[in-house]
């Protein structure tokens, strides 16, 4: 399927755009960061399928979709939850809340080639490229060096614009050069969650939850709303 991006977020994007590299049966286009500008494309150019945000300022999905005269497959993508039922509505095939996890990304791609081309469904997770699920660990540059770090032994990361910090149960901690949303990526199948723009967390090092922050060892670190969701739906809370 032939798609595009359509959303004001970077990073969101950039999230988007590696998913769809690990799928080969998406093709990626071209992305827009803002819905203006995608207008005229879309009218002019054969896309199967839209990942689309919602929320954006000057004009929003829900007004691009009903703009267009060409209406592609639509997966929206938003960070509210307030407009799933509008989103369905307007014949979605699935509504996406960020910060969104591989696998429910490819659960919607699978919905979208049931309507596009039902007979092509099994090849989409067999030829699907993911992570080794039986890898416990990876390597960090630090320094002039590759690190090796544990999943088991990494307490919380934080995001420092284009470093981070991995604190490891040893009280120390690993500065690297890369992009939190690339770990996020890497690390939500072995056990971690986003639960801020800055943090991601070791969920078995977890001690204890207080309204809006978590405590690892003796550090507390904060839930934000944007996380709070997806968050707790994954420890069940």
């Amino acid at each position: 399927m032939k798609c595009v991006i359509i959303d004001d977020e970077p990073l969101a994007v950039e999230l988007l755009e590696d998913f769809v590299g690990k799928v080969d049966s998406l093709e990626l286009i071209r992305t827009f960061n803002n819905a203006i500008d995608a207008v005229s494309f879309i009218n002019q150019t054969n896309i199967d399928l839209i990942f689309l945000d919602i929320q954006m300022p000057h004009f929003s999905g829900i007004e691009f979709l009903n703009t267009v005269e060409k209406k592609p497959l639509i997966i929206f993508t938003t960070a509210y939850s307030d407009y799933a039922v509008e989103g369905f509505n307007l014949g979605a095939v699935d509504y996406l809340v960020k910060p969104i996890p591989f696998h429910r990304f490819l659960k919607s791609v699978v919905r979208a080639q049931q309507t596009f081309n039902p007979a092509n469904v099994q090849a989409i997770s067999e030829s699907t490229t993911a992570p080794e699920i039986d890898q416990d660990f990876m390597f960090v540059r630090a320094e002039y060096e590759n690190v090796k770090m544990n999943f088991s032994d990494i307490l919380f990361i934080e995001g420092l614009k284009d470093y981070v910090k991995i604190y490891t149960t040893d009280n120390k901690f690993t500065l690297t050069l890369i992009s939190l949303i690339k770990l996020e990526n890497l690390l939500s199948c072995k056990g971690f969650s986003r639960i801020h723009r800055s943090y991601i967390i070791n969920i078995k090092h977890v001690k204890s939850i207080q309204k809006n922050k978590v405590l690892i060892s003796d550090k507390r670190i904060p839930i934000s709303e944007s996380y709070k969701n997806a968050f707790f739906e994954r420890i069940n809370l």
